[in-house]
């Protein structure tokens, strides 16, 4: 299967850099120059996963991806040219899968993409054919399919939350430190800050809210989070 994954930035030196590494791991590339261009590509060429600055012009990456997300959950890996955590966490918080500073080396680059496409690929099912989903609650989680559902409504996840999800339904009673979520989130030795952790707990908080539920996550405060009852609200 050949990935297809658009590149947006307005700088040319950047997009040919991206694109030669890529095509080096077999991935076809399309591209865009600005925010607008990205979304009409977006639109025609339906990528699987979607490179995009953050600092461009006008119509910048955050503006992008607020955009994709209103109608896709596909990934998006940002780029940035400032090392500011507040500027990487506002990525992630809206939507974001993971990012890059420049400059950055491309091999890291197309590691990165290739762990977001294996988590965001269906999984083939088990050697017996059936799915095992896991469920608490009202809460159901199927890895095998990469699907997951609040009380029959389909959730709308990134590939680091549903990666998350997916880590507090193996263990529904334990307690997860934020090094250990990261781990389950993270699977290359990518250091993230507890800030960024904390943002993507709160994405899933806001996305299960959205579809009546208040008790996904709970805190545990100075340990961590565990999975909460995951019910309804009444």
């Amino acid at each position: 299967m050949t990935h297809r994954i658009l590149i947006v930035d307005d700088d040319l030196h950047i997009r040919e850099v991206i694109r030669v590494a890529l095509k080096k791991a077999g991935m076809a590339v399309s591209e865009a120059r600005d925010g607008k261009e990205a979304l009409s590509r977006f639109a025609s060429d339906r990528p699987d996963l979607v490179v995009l600055d953050i600092g461009m012009p006008e119509f910048d990456g955050l503006d992008v991806c607020r955009e994709i997300r209103k109608s896709s959950d596909v990934p998006i890996l940002f780029l940035s040219a400032r090392d500011e955590e507040i500027d990487r966490i506002l990525g992630l918080e809206i939507g974001g899968d993971d990012y890059v500073t420049k400059p950055f080396s491309p091999r890291e680059l197309v590691a990165r993409i290739n762990v977001i496409l294996r988590r965001s690929v269906a999984r083939a099912t088990d050697a017996n054919g059936q799915h095992t989903p896991l469920a608490q609650g009202a809460l159901s989680v199927d890895p095998d399919r990469h699907v997951a559902a609040f009380a029959g409504t389909p959730l709308r996840l990134t590939a680091i939350e549903f990666g998350i999800l997916r880590a507090f339904l193996t263990r529904p009673s334990s307690v997860f430190s934020r090094e250990q979520i990261m781990a389950a989130a993270y699977q290359l030795n990518i250091q993230v800050s507890d800030r960024t952790i904390d943002s993507h707990i709160r994405n899933i908080r806001a996305k299960l809210a959205a579809v009546n539920c208040d008790n996904v996550i709970e805190t545990i405060h100075g340990v961590g989070f565990k999975l909460g009852r995951c019910e309804p609200q009444t």
